[in-house]
């Protein structure tokens, strides 16, 4: 901490002492997170292990979750006393303003619908199209086409941008939008592994996402509700797919009580030498997501979801899953990856096949033509509020 100009001798060697951080410095947030632990703590709410922001309690009547970001919280509950006593304790601790029910949260809207609510980011989505200059461009159907390969080799019809922030601000602000469009998460992720280095192609291919968008600015996440608490999930992998390393790109999304709760578009860390042993490694990463997710479940008290479906359209892939005996084909298989197995056994998970045109996770590993990216943008549960009349069902 500096102190102001004339506030002090130069020659005077002692220090301040902070007796309470202050907002803006480096630790105050460490600090302030602190504090609000200790006093959601007194308050008899329990810190998630496996997610921190996470708090929850419950009681004989009762039962109310805490989600924290920074000083924002979105609190929920099965008994609205209770909900009112606890905001009557956050009162006497803090400063606060409640905001009623939730409408709005870090650039999230959400919207109630006849059978649940839709999560989407329609403002921002139009913010961003509006200052690229593209709320008047032509909106087309699918974000990035079939035949288009990103390569990073310049040229003297493809050469390096030279404006690179602007780029790396817009593929910055298309990542935030992934958090509600799933459907362009693979184009996003392939932009993104040349912000060093971007090239003209490159800035084409995001400026076509941006006329993706514009088709369906306010199209989310419809989240509906159910009384079936099953959780299943969906796994793909693209065979030695980016061109410059040769690396495959695995996709998984999973769904809880048939609603999209996780999602990822990746590269893998290694090659694989066979896409049986790439479809098995993506198995492995969607087996670490759902133990994970299993573990918040039961923070949540939600409990009896095992074993969790896990479908995959790679039948050698479920083969190695299923068959203990060693082989020729998995013996380049790292030990760790041999987990999957593991929890086979143990009822974790169950590997079913699925066909390759049904495997939701397939748009998330590779560009699709109009009619397959449609259909997978309904299986991922995408609602446009805004276009559609809700009557009642998903």
């Amino acid at each position: 901490m500096d102190l102001p100009e004339g506030f002090f001798d130069p020659n005077d060697k002692r220090v301040c002492k902070l007796n309470k951080s202050l907002y803006g410095l480096k630790q105050a947030p460490r600090q302030w997170n602190a504090k609000l632990t200790e006093a959601l703590a007194s308050d008899g709410f329990v810190q998630s292990k496996s997610d921190y922001p996470l708090f929850t309690k419950s009681g004989q009547n009762y039962f109310i979750a805490l989600l924290v970001y920074v000083d924002d919280i979105i609190i929920t509950g099965n008994n609205e006393d209770e909900i009112k006593r606890f905001k009557v304790f956050l009162q006497t601790q803090f400063m606060i303003k409640d905001l009623g029910i939730l409408k709005y949260f870090l650039g999230i809207e959400v919207i109630n619908t006849n059978n649940g609510v839709c999560l989407n980011q329609r403002k921002y989505c139009l913010d961003l199209i509006s200052e690229f200059g593209l709320l008047a461009g032509k909106p087309i159907s699918v974000p990035l086409d079939p035949n288009v390969h990103l390569s990073s080799e310049d040229s003297e019809n493809d050469p390096v941008l030279k404006n690179i922030t602007e780029y790396q601000r817009l593929i910055g602000r298309l990542i935030y939008l992934t958090h509600t469009r799933p459907d362009i998460a693979y184009t996003v992720h392939c932009l993104s592994q040349f912000m060093h280095k971007p090239l003209n192609s490159h800035l084409k291919v995001a400026l076509r996402v941006l006329r993706y968008l514009k088709a369906a600015p306010g199209k989310g996440i419809h989240i509906c509700k159910s009384s079936n608490l099953s959780l299943k999930a969906f796994v793909d992998s693209d065979w030695a797919k980016c061109i410059s390393s040769r690396r495959s790109v695995i996709g998984y999304c999973v769904f809880f009580c048939g609603n999209l709760v996780s999602w990822k578009s990746k590269k893998q860390n290694t090659v694989s030498k066979s896409s049986t042993k790439g479809e098995y490694r993506a198995m492995a990463f969607v087996t670490c997501e759902v133990i994970w997710i299993v573990k918040i479940l039961e923070d949540l008290l939600v409990k009896n979801v095992l074993p969790i479906k896990v479908f995959c359209d790679s039948k050698s892939a479920i083969k190695i899953a299923a068959n203990s005996v060693f082989h020729e084909r998995k013996k380049h298989l790292e030990i760790d990856l041999h987990f999957v197995r593991e929890k086979i056994l143990a009822g974790v998970v169950k590997i079913k096949k699925i066909d390759a045109a049904n495997n939701i996770a397939d748009i998330l590993t590779k560009g699709l033509d109009k009619k397959s990216h449609d259909f997978l943008c309904n299986k991922l549960t995408l609602l446009n509020v805004f276009e559609n009349s809700i009557k009642g069902g998903c």
